[in-house]
């Protein structure tokens, strides 16, 4: 069993030590019942338990709020967005574990925080586009599945008065995937030639490439094909492999704000 330490953890730590604060002082008043001035580490404890507490129960339970350090999943995502992640929609998970209250599955085109698989103290944040079973068919960055025709749409050429700086020479592509519309970011230039690690064993064993820009793999049980939207720069399952269900940590759901585009506020995902 991988074992994560986050910011999760050191919360729930923390909770630990300031109850612990109170628990010693309340024990020590049995014995002396007339206790000079509060210590300063009682005061303390004893005031960050409570917040603590909230802050580490809303973000196991209820949601989370991680700020976007890359470009892998632009456009949908901007670096320095804020996420709400909401953990009711899979189920909360226990710390210093990934074992599960599960209330809910991952579904197809979900935008997924995870546990780094290589590094669980890690999350990452990507696109969830093969479900157990699933086919997936990769060509020149854009995918389909289980055999469905392609669907996609230019939004963008790159070029214009309106294209955002990191947009600028890169395609915006409308991808429709068993019904669930999204836009990509490809780079005109490579178009997806970021080849599958099949050093992995999983990839390997469930997958096969017929070009650079071309593979096909069938996602194996209890586990999921994750991939960035900014289809040319981003380290995903073509990396790392295919994703254990027990890694899943909540679904994204909003861009909560951020600080250098508040445009962007409460944008759904």
């Amino acid at each position: 069993m991988q074992i994560g330490f986050s910011v999760n953890e050191i919360l729930f730590l923390l909770s630990l030590a300031s109850g612990a604060c109170w628990v010693v002082w309340r024990r020590r008043l049995r014995r002396h019942p007339l206790p000079e001035r509060k210590p300063f580490w009682v005061s303390l404890g004893a005031e960050l338990f409570v917040v603590i507490g909230l802050m580490f129960t809303c973000r196991v339970a209820l949601a989370d709020w991680p700020r976007v350090p890359t470009g892998s999943m632009e456009p949908t995502l901007r670096v320095g967005d804020f996420l709400l992640v909401n953990h009711l929609a899979y189920g909360p998970r226990l710390p210093f574990t990934n074992t599960a209250i599960e209330t809910g599955k991952p579904q197809r085109g979900d935008v997924v925080v995870f546990r780094y698989p290589l590094d669980v103290s890690e999350f990452y944040v990507k696109r969830l586009v093969g479900l157990p079973g699933d086919v997936v068919d990769f060509e020149n960055g854009l995918v389909r599945v289980n055999g469905e025709a392609p669907s996609a749409q230019m939004v963008s050429d790159g070029t214009g008065p309106d294209v955002r700086d990191e947009d600028r020479g890169h395609w915006l592509m409308r991808e429709t995937v068993q019904q669930r519309e999204r836009v990509v970011k490809l780079n005109p230039f490579v178009q997806g030639r970021l080849m599958l690690n099949l050093s992995q064993p999983g990839l390997a064993e469930h997958c096969r490439a017929v070009t650079s820009t071309t593979w096909q793999c069938t996602v194996p049980p209890g586990q999921y094909l994750m991939l960035g939207d900014n289809r040319d720069n981003s380290e995903d399952s073509r990396a790392w492999g295919f994703l254990p269900h027990e890694q899943v940590y909540g679904k994204a759901v909003r861009v909560l704000f951020n600080w250098s585009d508040l445009s962007r506020s409460w944008t759904a995902l």
